[in-house]
């Protein structure tokens, strides 16, 4: 007698927890939003950051006016032909020429620029050598001063690109320091 209820209470249980489970209509869910979420295309248009100023979907992600970003020291020269003059002419380095690292200078300098402009600063760089870029300049031909290589740095000139996301203020004047000190030993 007690087997016979026993087994007849375990049919009982599993017929009372199988009878709730419904495929077409399922259980309340909390956040259902995190199980289902919507499913987007990647690099598809997206409504997220529309503005009633029909800026069409870029207000958010705009910065507010007036600000830069942290750690970003603003340039005062233009990239035009006349602010390199005025660069040249009239940018002095902050840094202390006493206290610059040279050899940091070097390294930054064979990193960056010597695969063009040799690691004497000659012009004859491995992609020189190779034929890659033709042109580049002889640190010994060129009028050069500390504010117009830093000015290069910053904006680039004719092939060559800025450099001005890969090293910081204080970097682009210790290299231009170090390009001024291969000029005089050339």
């Amino acid at each position: 007698m007690k087997s016979i209820f026993k087994i007849s209470f375990v049919i009982g249980a599993l017929v009372s927890l199988t009878s709730c489970k419904d495929d077409s209509a399922p259980n309340y869910q909390y956040m259902p939003n995190m199980y289902e979420s919507v499913a987007y295309e990647t690099y598809s248009e997206s409504t997220a950051f529309n503005s009633p100023n029909g800026l069409q979907g870029k207000e958010g992600q705009l910065p507010p006016v007036g600000t830069i970003k942290r750690g970003y020291v603003p340039y005062e020269y233009p990239n035009t032909p006349e602010g390199y003059a005025a660069a040249k002419l009239n940018s002095k380095s902050p840094l202390d020429p006493t206290t610059i690292d040279m050899k940091k200078a070097e390294e930054l300098f064979n990193i960056y620029c010597a695969i063009c402009h040799g690691t004497a600063g000659d012009g004859k760089g491995n992609l020189v050598k190779q034929g890659k870029f033709l042109g580049v300049p002889n640190y010994k031909d060129r009028e050069i001063t500390e504010g117009s290589v830093n000015h290069v740095i910053n904006f680039g000139l004719n092939s060559m690109g800025s450099y001005a996301n890969q090293l910081n203020q204080q970097e682009r004047w210790m290299v231009a320091a170090y390009v001024m000190k291969l000029r005089s030993q050339l």
